[in-house]
């Protein structure tokens, strides 16, 4: 139950916050200028907080001007001050933070000791989805189907690197190099012969300490599916979409650049797939949904390979642009991205704070 800071009777106040210290800071600045454009100043008193690279909170319009081809927005280091105590004020908080610092946990946290609603999932769910191998320990015990993977901690990788190259030889070749704790395919490198190997280790630590290997699956196939509660708790799937990076590209994989930067990814929705492979990652989906323990909304990741159907991840605040994935689903499921947006704020601001 909240012990404070009940909705307003009038106009509710909504701060959207973004930026932050991670390195999706520009993709999360391009999501909060979009869904700022969108909210309802009618229905809601909007205030936009920015996060700068170096954790500075600041008053931000989440306005700039005409980019560049091939770049991202940044919040600026010359705006006012935010002073975090205004935090009491607010009735909901949109959180559209990605990665580190923000999508795992840590403003939840502190939103939760403010006792302040916020769209999305909570302290737990949103720090086991960042973390990808507790992520694959949660799919597991599900029962979810994944690819072979192996997890390098620090200490490993400095104090027991034979023993850990040996492991990640046994997944066999192509693998996957990943930054344990990060999203939007940063540091991510395909490798191809053993010997690239400590270079995309060394590469992903640059992210993170903490470095997952995957295998490479044969005639993959990227599917995505997002998932909603319904007003009554109960999540939704939409239908399934599909990335493509066009055979041009210069991309092996869909890798940051691809996603955001130059334009040879393409989202195929609804995918060309079969009704009942739909309904079957639709399901996963929301299972993978149920098992993390997410709130508000969620993008569950799979691949298609010539040995079946796999899940790989799951995001707690995907990519919200009215091009990203998450929002194209729901659009061509029904739901308008603004009415999307609105869905979520007033989910949020249905839900108890503390302990649910």
């Amino acid at each position: 139950m909240s012990l404070v800071n009940d909705p307003s009777p009038d106009k509710p106040r909504l701060a959207v916050i973004f930026g932050g210290r991670s390195s999706e800071h520009g993709v999360s600045c391009l999501t909060a200028r979009e869904i700022l454009a969108v909210i309802d100043r009618d229905r809601y008193e909007v205030l936009p907080v920015g996060i700068t690279r170096d954790g500075a909170w600041v008053e931000e319009t989440a306005q700039w001007d005409e980019l560049e081809p091939g770049t991202l927005p940044s919040v600026r280091e010359d705006r006012p001050a935010f002073a975090w105590e205004r935090l009491r004020d607010v009735d909901v908080v949109f959180p559209v933070l990605h990665g580190p610092w923000g999508e795992d946990g840590t403003i939840q946290g502190l939103l939760e000791m403010a006792d302040v609603r916020y769209v999305g999932a909570g302290v737990l769910a949103s720090a086991v989805s960042m973390d990808k191998p507790f992520t694959k320990t949660v799919f597991s015990a599900a029962g979810l189907p994944q690819l072979p993977y192996v997890t390098i901690r620090p200490w490993e990788w400095k104090q027991e690197r034979s023993k850990v190259e040996d492991r990640i030889r046994a997944l066999g070749l192509p693998v996957f190099v990943k930054p344990a704790r990060a999203g939007s395919s940063s540091g991510v490198m395909m490798v191809e012969s053993w010997g690239a190997l400590e270079t995309a280790v060394l590469a992903a630590r640059e992210f993170d300490p903490k470095v997952i290997v995957e295998s490479a699956a044969r005639g993959k196939r990227e599917l995505e599916c997002a998932v909603i509660q319904r007003a009554t708790g109960k999540p939704t799937a939409s239908l399934v979409g599909e990335i493509t990076v066009a055979e041009e590209s210069e991309h092996e994989f869909y890798d940051f650049e691809a996603k955001y930067l130059d334009g040879t990814s393409k989202n195929v929705v609804p995918a060309d797939i079969s009704v009942t492979l739909s309904e079957r990652i639709r399901t996963y989906a929301v299972q993978a949904f149920e098992a993390v323990g997410c709130e508000g909304l969620a993008r569950v990741d799979f691949f298609l390979t010539d040995d079946g159907l796999v899940i790989n991840e799951i995001n707690t605040m995907p990519g919200f642009t009215p091009y990203s994935m998450f929002p194209r689903l729901w659009e061509a499921t029904g739901v308008s991205y603004t009415d999307l947006v609105d869905r979520l704020i007033q989910l949020a601001l249905q839900r108890d704070t503390g302990l649910r």
